[in-house]
């Protein structure tokens, strides 16, 4: 019988300790955490970095209060006439939808649906 070295059965001081359990890449269980360790650290670094890139644009990036002003005064909800002309259009498609609620025409197949009419067009 062959007896590996070291376990010798004429030896009477019984087995050997156990050695650690090996990675199949022959690596211990502890050099395998702190690679993961490793790597973990790295990715969060550059998750960091780049939060802190794309931080630093946007203030870069964006505008500052007067500029934000300017724009609100170029914007067209600011100009009278315009602000009189939507409420206008919302009035004139709320009292259609009114009429068609309190109707059975079909409002939509009028030629000109604004003006309000009682007989059908076609």
């Amino acid at each position: 019988m062959v007896v590996p070295a070291g376990r010798s059965s004429l030896r009477g001081g019984g087995e050997t300790p156990p050695r650690p359990r090996e990675a199949a890449g022959g690596a211990s269980l502890g050099a395998r955490a702190m690679e993961t360790l490793r790597r973990s650290l790295i990715v969060g670094a550059l998750l960091g970095a780049g939060a802190g890139v794309g931080s630093a644009l946007f203030v870069l990036v964006s505008p500052g209060e007067q500029q934000k002003q300017a724009m609100l005064k170029e914007m067209p909800e600011q100009d009278p006439r315009r602000r009189d002309e939507a409420a206008r259009t919302k009035e004139l498609v709320l009292a259609t939808l009114q009429e068609a609620a309190a109707t059975q025409e079909n409002v939509a197949r009028r030629k000109n649906w604004m003006v309000g009419g009682g007989g059908r067009s076609a």
